[in-house]
């Protein structure tokens, strides 16, 4: 329960400052920046331990992380200019959905246990697995209604909430794959109850440029 306090306190630490850099050009600027230094910095650390002796393998893992890093960047500023409330409130819908998949699988994995899903992963479960759908259903389907006037979906709702959790699941499983290939249980330590910030971003990274195509189509 102590693990979970801290994890639930410190994502919604983090959904406040980045629903707050929405309304500043400059913060959302500054927030984008560390986000993607600390992320390459936990990459290059991860790559290091992955490629101890190749070098060039290092250096394009590096090289296509930064290239990632900067399309997210540029995908959630090309969206959000001029920070019109639409735009705004749809990137905290995407972030509610995948801080509410990872709390429901948190949750439900911890609490119902049961056969594990992958060895990827270790604590992923499939009871944890049918938490995280459920829960960003019910939260994403509440904060739906309450703006689904600036919230313009060409698809249905539910079904667009399911799909951006499976994604944030499939970013938080690649992360967990490039760990376990590197044989450590965190990318990093900044983070009370989350570890290093591709810990808590893994299935952001993945999910929102994503969420965002979908959104725009």
């Amino acid at each position: 329960m102590k693990q979970f306090n801290k994890r639930l306190i410190t994502s919604l630490i983090l959904l406040f400052v980045i629903a707050t850099s929405l309304n500043n050009l400059i913060m959302l600027l500054i927030l984008l920046i560390l986000i993607s230094i600390l992320a390459l910095i936990e990459f290059n650390s991860l790559f290091k331990k992955i490629y101890k002796n190749e070098n060039f393998l290092h250096l394009i893992s590096i090289i296509l992380s930064l290239t990632y890093l900067l399309f997210f960047s540029l995908i959630i500023w090309n969206y959000i200019f001029p920070f019109e409330n639409a735009q705004k409130i749809s990137i905290i819908f995407l972030l509610l959905i995948c801080v509410s998949s990872d709390v429901g699988g948190y949750i439900f994995g911890k609490t119902l246990g049961g056969k594990k899903f992958t060895k990827i992963s270790p604590n992923k479960t499939y009871s944890g697995i049918l938490g995280s759908f459920m829960f960003s259903i019910i939260v994403g389907s509440f904060f739906y209604f309450k703006f689904d006037e600036f919230l313009i979906l060409n698809q249905n709702f539910v079904i667009f909430i399911f799909v951006i959790s499976l994604i944030s699941q499939l970013g938080d499983l690649s992360i967990s794959y490039i760990k376990r290939r590197a044989k450590i249980k965190d990318t990093g330590s900044i983070l009370p109850g989350h570890g290093g910030v591709l810990d808590r971003i893994d299935g952001i990274l993945l999910a929102i440029p994503i969420g965002i195509i979908l959104l725009s189509i």
